[in-house]
């Protein structure tokens, strides 16, 4: 004779397990969906191990068995698949960066005269030198060129130590400056206060003249770089002294006439040692052209 069972119709099933008389656990069945949806993402997980990094092994990683072809060093190579390298491809190989690389190439082999007359690769290198300005060039000069002094000045004031020529600008960028004013450390007391009330003067700062008309004897040693009319001497980096244009120090900014010539006469005394790197090993001839395009046109291109 059959034991009758204890499971009433339409009753869920139990697991037999009972507490406190009428407390029982249900045997509920996942649902069939679930469950294979559980194996797929088991197969899944083995499968993406497989094909892209992921084990930790010592100080690496399984690279995976999946690649990517991108450029480099101006050929296609095959490479693991990562995020990294998928980024690179990517910006290989989308139409901006393809485009990009048209304009890249059109910039390269023209002249700075046939970029000027371009508008559209005149745009392309500022967008371009903007960007490498801001990589290379910003932490020294300020974001929009406005300079640093002492140590770094404005390129944005059309006042050229170096000259403004295309071709000086490329040059300087590549090879690099190494600016230096020697110190008159034996110019003292009088004759440093004379010097320097001349050299106000001849940026037209209303100064003490008899004292100024006895410092212009003393700037002999001064015209030797900056010239005898003080005009400056691209050639050296020596600056124009009569145009206000100060790129080592703030006379402008200095409150009072006494505080502009303790400027000077600290210039005179301890001199200027300055040096700009060059980027030759840094960047890539194109970029340094379409630099010195965007530093050029930072003083109104002038």
């Amino acid at each position: 004779m059959a034991l009758s069972s204890d499971k009433k119709p339409a009753q869920v099933e139990t697991t037999g397990h009972v507490w406190d008389g009428d407390l029982r656990e249900y045997n509920n069945p996942l649902p069939r969906w679930w469950l294979w949806a559980f194996y797929a993402s088991i197969v899944f997980a083995v499968v993406y191990w497989i094909m892209y990094p992921a084990w930790p092994v010592f100080k690496t990683f399984t690279p995976g068995v999946s690649t990517l072809t991108i450029e480099q060093d101006g050929k296609m190579v095959e490479v693991p698949w990562n995020s990294r390298n998928l980024f690179i491809q990517e910006m290989q190989t989308s139409p901006s960066a393809v485009r990009q690389r048209e304009f890249v190439d059109k910039v390269s082999n023209a002249s700075f005269d046939q970029i000027l007359a371009d508008p559209s690769m005149m745009a392309f290198a500022r967008s371009m030198g903007s960007g490498l300005f801001g990589g290379n060039c910003a932490a020294c000069h300020g974001q929009g060129g406005q300079g640093n002094l002492p140590s770094y000045p404005s390129l944005a004031d059309n006042d050229w130590l170096w000259g403004s020529s295309f071709t000086t600008i490329s040059h300087d960028i590549e090879k690099g400056l190494k600016g230096n004013m020697p110190g008159f450390p034996t110019i003292q007391g009088a004759a440093l206060t004379d010097l320097a009330n001349h050299v106000l003067s001849l940026s037209g700062i209303a100064v003490d003249a008899a004292s100024a008309t006895r410092g212009k004897a003393g700037f002999a040693v001064c015209a030797a770089c900056h010239g005898a009319e003080a005009k400056g001497n691209p050639m050296l980096g020596a600056p124009n002294l009569t145009d206000m244009g100060w790129s080592n120090i703030d006379v402008v900014g200095a409150p009072t006439v006494d505080a502009k010539r303790a400027m000077i006469e600290g210039v005179i005394s301890k001199g200027i040692q300055r040096q700009m790197p060059a980027f030759t090993n840094r960047l890539t001839p194109v970029e340094i052209k379409m630099l010195t395009v965007y530093v050029h046109e930072l003083s109104g291109g002038k």
